[in-house]
């Protein structure tokens, strides 16, 4: 998580860095002696710079979420080798997928210390649901217990 935590920061840094220096560093000499050539490479490279700005921080996010789904396929691997019954742990997933309480202290800055998503029922459309999901289904993480 550090590393993704690394990636995402140096991607929204950069992304700044280069909307500051298109602000302040592109302004050499005066707007008559710059020719039309020049202004529209800076124009395009302003709107270059603004999507940039505005996809980079949602990619890492993606990043991000994607590590911490694969994290907690970890977790399940390692408590079924450290209990060495993984029978049990899937049955307490299915305990824990029957409860459709939806839990109100939780917020999406602490949704990823839930043992399953705290935001049950609150889901977008069918394709755009699991992206944004900081845990993996409980029937996939059920399944690949059992498997065990």
């Amino acid at each position: 998580m550090a590393v993704v935590a690394v990636l995402a920061g140096s991607i929204a840094f950069l992304a700044d860095m280069f909307m500051r220096s298109l602000w302040w560093g592109g302004h050499r000499g005066s707007a008559s002696r710059r020719s039309d050539d020049d202004r529209g490479v800076g124009q395009i490279l302003l709107v270059v710079g603004i999507i940039l700005a505005i996809v980079s921080p949602i990619i890492a996010t993606l990043i991000q979420l994607a590590v911490s789904r694969r994290r907690e396929y970890l977790a399940d691997a390692s408590a079924a080798y450290i209990t060495r019954y993984p029978e049990g742990l899937a049955r307490a997933l299915e305990k824990l997928a029957r409860d459709k309480e939806v839990l109100e202290a939780a917020t999406n800055a602490t949704a990823h210390l839930y043992i399953t998503n705290p935001f049950k029922g609150k889901q977008f459309g069918a394709w755009f649901a699991g992206m944004f999901d900081t845990h993996p289904p409980i029937a996939e993480r059920i399944k690949i217990l059992r498997a065990m």
